[in-house]
């Protein structure tokens, strides 16, 4: 049990009542009406308010508001808050009856037991709150019963329904930030994440300073979560975010280590692939030139290395991947059901509904003129006609299109300048640089491709704020969603379909297209992996650093209060979590959209990952000012973003093997021209001669006088000589029919794989669903006794006779 520290500045003045909230404003601030009867009507509501100077800015004023135990009683029952009434009997979990591990080395990833404090709502049984029953909970310590999360969320829940004018609609303190009376809201961290002693020795100050040690620390990289504190700190909803991630974490686990397999396989195979091995020892076959003007005349052994590096990506190991993490995504969206059910039953959230959220005060105050009964709270408030509603929703749906178009225009762009480039780069003076012109071309438009997704991405952001502000969503949720999906999907198109002229549009190399496909997916992922890293950290660094410096400047040498500390702190993203959640979900598809051409992507994936964990434990606990601890029982809208990403994932793999590859080529060749026609595929022996088989010949003197000659191309096409030259053989046709062939038959294999193992897979685990149910039968019965045990009492004491049954 670790022995936590109460901090006096986390009080009133008297030492006594608990802060549980924080408002801010400025004394110059015109809104002081607004900001009275607001105040007012708070202490109405049983909230006692005390207000405070900054130390650091004279017209800054802080609001301390704390809630006492009679309110926070009667909000309780309101809000049917569960809490904890007696200790669960684990008689009911065999497997901690049956299971005895202690045989077993210890877990080097789980957290000591003693490094963590008890958190024993964890270890109760639970019912809504009742004061006519108050008698059932276990009330130890009434000022400990509610922790500090339950009361900022009562709080915040009075705060949201508190009137500053007379009117229907006149309430809210998001209404009050929105018009400037209060510049922020925000329940105060527990105290400083630091101290001067050794957590070992002293134990934790707080649980911010236990999450610090336990969580944001890079020491704790190899180290599981812990769930059930950031849950209490910062809320179910930012759990399940940290929840989520660290599933994905550890699932990335055997995709990396498959991927990594398939990738020294390519690296083991290299100098024996036989396709490596003609392209190595062509002396005496030249390559037509790749541009009009420039380029020259190329031996195709000068590609050697080109050869050698595809093979790397593009070997037997591809197809096997493919499919292999078009499985795996469903099995981690499968299995994350599971896990986000024995979370909501250790979290208590089950029986949660969420409750009925208000109308945004922009949608409020554009149709305010026009009201509709609300069929749930039975109150009127604004409503939006359909025929609004449908119009504003077809321009949002046209500026999406319209920014599409624009991504269209920017991949075009991309492919002119390769055109363009290829030509410089052939005949560049450098030596180096006009031997490798591929890898020049390829690599200076994959950094031009970058530079312009991270601006669009800029450009993006403000046109889906843009168009969901259009669309005027009735509630935050809505709001919330709307943003997100569009977000995802320029985000989505933005980053992907740049990869799509490597699939389809570029000139590929006798060895195939992939590597062209592999290199433009490695550079992005590191490059916006690494930018990303850095502006999440770097920025509210930067920010909170400077304003310290500040305060420094100006001889404020006083030790600041909490809530002025965190004052200065950055709030949270003002879109919550959906830059979190946006940034996973587009890696996500990073890993299984195109990972048949990039097998090390999961390994990149998890590496990042890795640090992106603590990168934001240390931003939620040291740069950022704590969040409403808000509840919520799933990750919302990017579930079904991430079962879609699966779908396509099948299909876009299909194509790279198909089109992209020279997997279905080689297979052609093996079985139906190579020196194995008819004996079935067994050595790369069966590939001998395919080099000669995939490249074509053109007559260099239909170029006009002073050429001469013969140079060779890679397409299926008759020679010069021939009854029809060039035109296309009976080999293209085969290859193009197996093409088709095989887009069919891996998409439906591995569809029907996926929905087998997605109907074989419960969303809950069969022991979990008997124990909610039996625990349900106890709780039922539990209250049953003891309130006939506290009738008896109370007969018992004014001397009155009782009976063995129900009064």
């Amino acid at each position: 049990m670790v022995n936590l520290i109460i901090y006096v500045n986390l009080f009133f003045k008297d030492g006594k009542k608990r802060i549980d909230y924080i408002l801010v404003y400025k004394k110059s601030s015109l809104q002081v009406e607004k900001r009275s009867t607001f105040e007012r009507n708070l202490r109405e509501e049983g909230l006692m308010l005390e207000r405070e100077q900054s130390i650091t800015n004279s017209d800054i004023m802080f609001v301390k508001i704390h809630c006492p135990w009679d309110t926070l009683c009667k909000y309780a029952e309101r809000m049917n808050i569960r809490m904890p009434f007696r200790k669960k009997c684990y008689y009911t979990d065999w497997k901690n009856r049956t299971l005895n591990r202690s045989w077993l080395p210890k877990n080097p990833m789980q957290l000591d037991k003693e490094a963590l404090p008890d958190l024993e709502e964890t270890d109760c049984y639970t019912a809504p709150f009742s004061r006519a029953r108050m008698h059932h909970f276990t009330i130890t310590n009434k000022d400990t019963f509610f922790n500090n999360s339950t009361r900022s969320r009562i709080v915040h829940h009075v705060l949201q329904r508190t009137k500053y004018e007379d009117g229907k609609t006149k309430m809210g303190i998001n209404k009050l930030l929105n018009n400037g009376t209060y510049e922020a809201s925000f329940p105060p961290h527990e105290g400083s994440y630091q101290s001067r002693h050794p957590i070992k020795t002293h134990g934790a100050k707080n649980h911010r300073h236990l999450l610090y040690k336990r969580w944001a620390c890079w020491g704790m990289w190899y180290k599981y979560q812990p769930l059930d504190l950031i849950r209490r700190y910062f809320g179910e909803k930012i759990g399940l975010y940290f929840a989520w991630l660290g599933w994905y974490t550890g699932m990335l686990i055997p995709a990396a280590f498959v991927g990594l397999f398939v990738f020294l396989y390519g690296v083991f195979t290299m100098h024996s692939s036989q396709v490596s091995k003609e392209i190595c020892q062509a002396t005496e076959i030249l390559m037509c030139p790749m541009c009009e003007r420039s380029c020259m005349l190329q031996k195709l052994n000068e590609s050697c290395i080109y050869a050698k590096v595809t093979h790397l990506f593009d070997n037997g190991g591809t197809v096997f991947f493919a499919i292999f993490m078009a499985i795996w995504a469903t099995v981690f969206l499968e299995f994350w059901k599971r896990r986000r059910a024995v979370l909501t039953y250790d979290w208590d959230l089950i029986d949660w509904e969420e409750e009925e959220e208000n109308v945004r005060p922009q949608f409020e105050r554009k149709y305010a003129q026009v009201e509709r009964v609300n069929p749930i709270t039975g109150k009127p408030e604004p409503y939006q006609p359909f025929m609004d509603k449908l119009l504003r929703l077809m321009i949002s749906i046209l500026g999406i299109f319209l920014m599409i178009s624009l991504v269209l225009t920017t991949v075009f762009a991309v492919v002119v300048y390769r055109l363009v480039a290829m030509e410089h780069f052939a005949s560049f003076k450098w030596y180096f640089v006009k031997k490798y012109w591929q890898f020049a071309t390829s690599g200076t438009g994959v950094c031009i491709n970058f530079v312009i997704i991270m601006f669009l991405n800029v450009v993006y952001e403000k046109v889906a704020y843009f168009l969901t502000n259009l669309e005027q969503p009735r509630t935050e949720l809505e709001w919330e969603n709307s943003y997100a999906l569009k977000m995802f999907l320029f985000q989505f198109v933005n980053l992907n379909i740049a990869h799509t002229h490597a699939v389809i549009l570029a000139k590929c190399h006798p060895s195939g297209c992939l590597i062209d496909l592999c290199l433009q997916m490695s550079v992005i992922m590191v490059l916006k992996q690494t930018w990303n890293n850095f502006m999440e950290l770097g920025y509210p660094l930067f920010h909170n650093w400077w304003t310290q410096h500040k305060i420094k400047r100006n001889e404020q040498v006083m030790k600041l209060p909490q809530w002025e500390k965190d004052w200065n702190l950055q709030p949270m993203n003002l879109h919550g979590l959906i830059d979190e959640y946006l940034e996973m979900v587009l890696q996500f598809g990073f890993v299984t959209i195109f990972v048949a051409a990039f097998p090390l992507a999961p390994l990149l994936a998890l590496m990042n990952n890795i640090i992106e964990i603590r990168l934001d434990a240390y931003k939620f606990v040291t740069q950022w000012r704590r969040p409403l601890p808000a509840r919520a029982t799933n990750i919302g809208i990017w579930y079904g973003i991430l079962e879609g990403i699966g779908v396509l994932a099948v299909i876009t793999n299909a194509f790279v093997i198909a089109i992209t590859s020279d997997y279905i080529p080689r297979f052609v060749y093996a079985f139906r021209y190579g020196p194995c026609k008819g004996q079935g595929y067994s050595q790369e022996r069966c590939l001998k001669g395919y080099v000669n088989s995939s490249l074509s010949v053109f007559d260099l003197s239909e170029l006009g006088p002073g050429h001469s000659g013969y140079c060779r191309y890679r397409d299926y096409r008759a020679p010069p000589w021939s009854s029809n030259p060039y035109e296309l053989t009976l080999q293209f046709w085969h290859v193009l029919a197996a093409r088709l062939a095989f887009i069919i038959v891996f998409e439906h294999l591995v569809f029907g794989i996926k929905s087998f193992i997605a109907y074989l897979i419960p969303d809950m685990p069969k022991d979990l669903s008997d124990r909610v149910r039996r625990e349900k039968y106890l709780v039922q019965e539990m209250m049953y006794d003891a309130e006939l045990e506290h009738l008896q009492k109370q007969r018992k004491c004014h001397g009155k006779q009782y009976h063995q049954e129900w009064p």
